[in-house]
């Protein structure tokens, strides 16, 4: 690579890649899989006081047991708003209220559950793998258009085109073992 724009294109590019990767893992952390996880609820929003407030800011959240997630909020007055969000959710949980906690007791997953949810992940890798693509295509404007523009040579701009197209693959393979991974804990029974 020979000039600073190439560089600097491809530095964006691997950055809003890694973007697109980090919404990506946050969003397979929201999929329930055969095990309960705090990460289920813990960006879930609650309406506290007029305002949206991420779950975990509102009260701290622990999973005392495999099949149990228990909120305990800061602030008692907290628990019928978080009670009314996780009703309002889709996770499919049905709230307990006990004092001033909360006990989400995980049913096992069906297996027509397990292959919605499945569905449902094939549908957010597929999500990410366009998010990834746009991002190369966006690069590969970028690219054309500084050769064009005679800021750099044809050469160049091939070489960064191939580049660009390392990076996405590089991406879209972690995506995928990240997706399978997921998909292997959901049918695990």
């Amino acid at each position: 690579m020979s000039s600073d724009e190439l560089r600097d294109i491809l530095n964006e590019t691997r950055s809003k890649m890694q973007s697109a990767l980090s919404v990506y893992e946050q969003d397979l952390l929201g999929i329930r899989s055969g095990r309960a996880s705090t990460s289920l609820v813990d960006r879930m929003m609650v309406e506290y006081y007029g305002q949206d407030t991420e779950m975990r800011q509102l009260a701290t959240i622990s999973t005392p047991e495999p099949m149990q997630i228990v909120i305990r909020p800061f602030d008692r007055g907290a628990v019928s708003a978080i009670e009314k969000a996780i009703q309002q959710s889709d996770i499919g949980i049905n709230p307990q209220v006990d004092g001033d906690m909360i006990r989400l007791n995980m049913p096992p997953l069906t297996r027509e559950r397990r292959q919605e949810l499945v569905k449902f992940l094939h549908k957010r890798m597929e999500e990410a793998r366009v998010a990834l693509r746009n991002v190369r295509r966006h690069s590969n404007d970028d690219l054309k258009d500084f050769e064009k523009e005679k800021m750099i040579s044809e050469d160049d701009s091939k070489r960064g085109q191939e580049e660009v197209q390392k990076l996405t693959d590089q991406f879209i393979e972690q995506v995928n073992e990240l997706g399978q991974k997921k998909e292997k804990e959901i049918l695990e029974v």
